[in-house]
């Protein structure tokens, strides 16, 4: 690999850390900066997973305030997107992951507009407080991980966008506490697909190195980001990305 491509990947991979821990849309910029610099796509998909897992650390200690309390309910979350995470690694690597194609643009679509919607946020107890309390989740929330880490693992195209859809709906968080939960559960998930992958599949280790490194540096950036900008406005912005995304897909897989 050439200098001009390693500082590309670099560049590519801090774009695609900000949007991944802002949106959860990594992949659209990751992805195709692996074809760019020449990796066949069924290699690029698997080098693209493993280096994700330095965007989930970056975003996750940057997200301490946001997660301080939370670790109750993240356990469950967690065990969920480990088992769906294990399970969707073993679907891609055993099977094709064209069945999804017609599928996705219409989760995509749906998660985004779920995005636009979300319930008003919980009150919430002092600002920062340090054993701030944390109200009862839905039960379907554990499955619906599950699900959406099978997904992850499988195909993993905006499941960011689903994951934080759906948080936002079934717990009325903030928007930065609802991006840090989808922060660290895909990120539990993609780990172990990424496990699974270095055992078991072909990594361009070359490429993942420098994607790796930005993507953990723009990781760290982005939870900064949700915390200080306007949520009405950037909920706007992840919902017609996630839209845009959704068309885009939608495009590929019926022409």
């Amino acid at each position: 690999m050439s200098p001009l491509e390693f500082g590309f990947l670099v560049l590519a991979g801090i774009g695609a850390g900000l949007t991944g821990s802002i949106a959860g849309l990594a992949s659209l910029i990751s992805y195709p900066a692996l074809l760019a610099v020449g990796i066949p796509p069924v290699t690029a998909n698997v080098t693209n997973t493993v280096s994700l897992v330095l965007n989930s650390v970056g975003s996750v200690s940057a997200s301490r305030p946001e997660l301080r309390g939370q670790a109750r309910r993240l356990l469950p979350l967690a065990a969920a997107a480990l088992l769906g995470g294990t399970v969707g690694a073993a679907l891609l690597l055993l099977t094709p992951s064209g069945a999804f194609e017609r599928i996705v643009p219409f989760l995509i679509a749906g998660a985004s507009a779920a995005i636009l919607v979300q319930r008003p946020p919980r009150e919430l107890a002092e600002e920062g407080h340090r054993d701030h309390p944390v109200p009862r989740d839905p039960g379907w929330l554990a499955l619906g991980t599950f699900g959406i880490a099978i997904y992850g693992g499988y195909f993993g195209a905006a499941a960011g966008v689903l994951m934080l859809a759906m948080y936002l709906l079934g717990t009325g968080e903030t928007l930065p506490r609802g991006n840090a939960m989808k922060n660290l559960i895909l990120g539990v998930a993609n780990s172990v697909a990424a496990v699974g992958f270095v055992l078991f599949a072909s990594i361009a280790w070359s490429a993942a190195l420098p994607l790796a490194t930005g993507l953990f540096c723009g990781g760290l950036i982005g939870p900064r980001v949700v915390r200080r900008a306007p949520q009405k406005l950037l909920q706007r912005v992840i919902a017609v990305a996630g839209l845009g995304l959704a068309v885009h897909l939608g495009i590929q897989a019926f022409t």
